[in-house]
């Protein structure tokens, strides 16, 4: 028996019957915490099930801009969603052939998988045309998603790619006057900040040796593990070298940000370094669409004087849009805020991993305030998740292996504070991620590289009636739950816009509580809301001691008698009195999320 059952049915047998609270409590209307659900478009609409190995789109099929209906974004948005975020949307390398659409067909020795890496950008002023119905009004169907996304009360976010692109990178769709990536470079120089690309004079590229994207079928027209490219650029990972290896991102090349990275990066940035003005340029492009927001991949790869330039330019034309820097290194977080000008940043190496080493008992829970103290003044702006495409699945068996252990870590990601939270589309009905996909091997992940289809996703989706009921009643519980937190974290004042404290670390030296234990509040004017997560493995006893500081900080008396109502579900109550400390027996990997009263 899985374990939110199991504590929803202990909850039943052992707690008396208690008034229900009125749904008023979880619909408050508050502006102030974003909630993104992000989706590939091309995986969201299939409804194919065959999933073969490296099939073609033909066999394993794929989904459409169209696929994506009204009723799908209204589900969508029942989860307490704001905004959605359409990934591999952009044109990017794919093996299907589309020359009878006048669009280049690609090299399958630097292809990754049938699809392709939505990261391995080939037009930046287009859309990748498998994602259409018909291919030559691919813009438009893209057009009109965008209108029914707003229509139903969502905003937009599409990825950036600005690091680098596809290795045979070609816009046949840019705007009249507009010169190409690469058009205008001088290949006679290794660096020019007047060069969009690196140059690796005398040296050709050489295809990754043992590179078999087709698995043992080499008949792809494209394969002959040869792609001229001479001289050789520099490949996307910051590799130097004409023979990058297969776990390098081969399938792409470095744009040239006018830093002369071989030579103690030196930078030149007067004048202008042209690729800065291309990408000011797509952007634009892209804003001019009614775009409310960007993922910027690997942000941290440009320097960030060329973000400190162009978002304001952007946020120019449109001042609600918001920018999201992908961002790994906690060194350079303030920075790419103040000086940067990013709304916000992935909080992956501090709270993601930290949550993920906490349910497998390889941390502990007070490592959780050292995070939020270290990010004291930009904690806002961070963004948490505990799945997406780059990650390992929860119901996997190399994160947690069930889709209801990781509960408490969600509860922590979307509750901790103001900053945005993220799920994976799949996470709310426990897709595994499970298979050898083609080019994704069998990691938890679900494939970015290859047609494939969700199983469980495809339940939900119900051969596009998107009303779930092919969900086992399991599944059907587990979306609730995504559905009561999140909506709960977009709409409650304690969350959006409230006060934080920690209560683990002065239980814990009480002695209350063991290092599996987390125990916060969240307050804003008569919204008090005492959170606490359980990360054991077996039931724990629990003391909770409310000091007097939090008391007074909350407004409340320290006299005075209280109860405590879990909102989540719905049937654990405690009483607060006798200086504000009561017991409670917290099930393995289960929360509560107290309102005082």
């Amino acid at each position: 028996m899985k374990w939110a059952v199991l504590i929803f049915m202990i909850a039943l047998a052992c707690t008396p019957a208690k008034e229900k609270i009125p749904p008023a409590v979880m619909t408050q209307t508050v502006s102030g915490k974003i909630v993104i659900y992000q989706l590939l478009p091309r995986l969201f609409g299939n409804k194919i099930s065959v999933n073969k190995p490296y099939g073609t789109i033909q066999e394993n099929g794929v989904g459409k801009f169209n696929d994506i209906s009204t009723e799908a974004l209204r589900r969508i948005k029942e989860l307490g969603i704001s905004h959605i975020w359409y990934t591999g949307v952009i044109e990017h390398a794919v093996l299907t052939d589309y020359t009878s659409y006048g669009i280049p067909l690609d090299d399958a020795d630097v292809v990754k998988g049938r699809a392709g890496s939505p990261y391995a950008i080939k037009d930046y002023y287009d859309v990748d045309p498998d994602l259409a119905q018909s291919i030559t009004r691919r813009m438009r169907e893209f057009e009109q998603l965008i209108d029914r996304t707003h229509a139903e009360g969502l905003k937009v976010i599409i990825d950036f790619v600005p690091n680098h692109v596809a290795r045979r990178y070609k816009s046949d769709a840019k705007p009249a006057g507009a010169q190409d990536l690469g058009e205008t470079d001088d290949k006679t120089v290794a660096f020019s900040p007047k060069n969009n690309f690196y140059y690796l004079l005398g040296q050709s590229f050489q295809v990754p040796p043992g590179y078999e994207p087709l698995g043992r079928e080499n008949t792809f027209p494209t394969k002959d593990g040869k792609f001229d490219e001479n001289p050789a650029k520099a490949t996307g990972n910051d590799q130097f070298d004409s023979r990058p290896k297969i776990t390098d991102w081969f399938e792409t090349i470095k744009l040239n940000y006018g830093v002369d990275i071989q030579n103690g990066r030196q930078k030149f940035f007067d004048p202008i370094p042209d690729t800065w003005i291309k990408m000011k340029d797509i952007l634009t492009f892209w804003a001019a669409k009614n775009i409310d927001g960007f993922r910027c991949d690997m942000a941290e790869m440009v320097p960030v004087e060329f973000w400190n330039w162009v978002i304001p330019q952007i946020k120019a034309i449109n001042q609600n849009v918001v920018f999201i820097a992908e961002i790994y290194n906690p060194a350079e977080y303030r920075n790419f805020i103040t000086k940067g000008g990013f709304d916000y940043l992935y909080d992956k190496v501090q709270l993601y991993d930290t949550l993920r080493l906490l349910l497998n008992g390889q941390r502990s829970s007070a490592d959780i305030h050292e995070i939020h103290e270290s990010l004291s003044g930009i904690n806002d702006k961070m963004l948490h998740f505990l799945e997406n495409h780059d990650e390992q699945r929860i119901a996997s068996r190399f994160f947690a292996g069930d889709m209801w252990k990781a509960l408490p870590a969600m509860v922590v990601s979307a509750t901790i504070d103001r900053g945005p939270v993220l799920i994976y589309c799949g996470q709310e009905v426990g897709e595994p991620g499970a298979g050898a996909e083609g080019f994704q091997v069998d990691d938890g992940r679900t494939t970015i590289f290859d047609y494939w289809g969700m199983p469980e996703h495809q339940k939900w989706m119900n051969g596009g009636t998107f009303n779930g009921d092919s969900l086992s009643a399991e599944q059907k519980q587990l979306r609730q739950f995504y559905s009561d937190l999140l909506n709960l974290a977009s709409r409650n004042p304690a969350i959006t816009q409230g006060g934080y404290m920690d209560l683990t670390s002065s239980n814990m030296s009480a002695g209350n509580i063991n290092d599996r234990i987390h125990v916060f509040l969240r307050f804003a004017g008569d919204e008090r809301l005492l959170i606490i997560n359980s990360f054991n493995t077996k039931d724990q006893l629990i003391k909770v001691q409310i000091p007097i500081d939090a008391i007074s900080a909350m407004g409340l008396e320290a006299d005075g008698a209280y109860i405590a109502r879990d909102l989540l579900w719905r049937e654990v109550e405690v009483g607060l009195s006798q200086g504000f400390q009561f017991e409670l027996n917290c099930k393995p990997f289960s929360s509560y999320i107290l309102k005082i009263k």
